[in-house]
């Protein structure tokens, strides 16, 4: 897996989308081969990555929005999504 630094701008990737199903109260995140399921946390996460912040400033707004974030989850969430191809990093 790859390691995240906190300077990196993540983006999805052109052919992922974030996606909530309304009947199942579940978000999921799209591509043409293969459906995510993510939690609310994830979502959170997800809606942040839009490569003009980077992996820091993503972890610092998440703080304010939550009381208790790990900064390691969030960036091992970051880099599998990398690894499975869902999200793309720009290296700022």
């Amino acid at each position: 897996m790859e390691t995240i630094d906190d300077a990196w701008r993540p983006r999805l990737a052109p052919h992922v989308r974030m996606v909530f199903n309304t009947a199942r109260g579940e978000y999921a995140l799209l591509s043409p081969e293969t459906v995510w399921a993510i939690n609310p946390t994830g979502a959170s996460i997800v809606e942040l990555c839009d490569s003009r912040r980077t992996v820091g400033e993503i972890v610092s707004e998440l703080r304010s929005r939550y009381e208790h974030v790990a900064d390691d989850d969030v960036r091992h969430f970051v880099a599998e999504l990398v690894t499975k191809h869902g999200m793309e990093i720009d290296h700022g």
